[in-house]
């Protein structure tokens, strides 16, 4: 079985987060956000790519908008078999985390 990686779960989740405003740079502020750090666009899309390709999120093609001097949007949106993977995942992370306590880094 394989698993996503780390950053396919991520953009998963904001593709599922942001619904009908999942595009590469909304997905890009949210992943940034949670993570605190530079993400790429490269970044973002690489994965996007791949999750479409395993049938995890589909996309489309906006109207082209004003504010983006009349360039189209790539909007993608998360499919059942995305849902079910993250949940998945979700599980897989739960499991790891279950009974860690919350001092073990620390130093006496």
């Amino acid at each position: 079985m394989k698993y996503l990686s780390r950053p396919e779960e991520m953009i998963l989740l904001a593709v599922s987060r942001l619904k009908q405003d999942a595009y590469g740079v909304s997905i890009r502020k949210l992943v940034q956000k949670w993570t605190g750090k530079y993400w790429s666009i490269g970044a973002i899309y690489v994965p996007l790519e791949r999750l479409e390709r395993k049938g995890f999120v589909t996309s489309t093609t906006s109207a082209p908008t004003p504010e983006r001097g009349g360039r189209k949007k790539r909007i993608f949106k998360i499919t059942r078999s995305g849902v079910q993977e993250l949940e998945k995942i979700r599980q897989v992370n739960s499991a790891m985390w279950e009974g860690y306590p919350e001092t073990a880094g620390e130093k006496d």
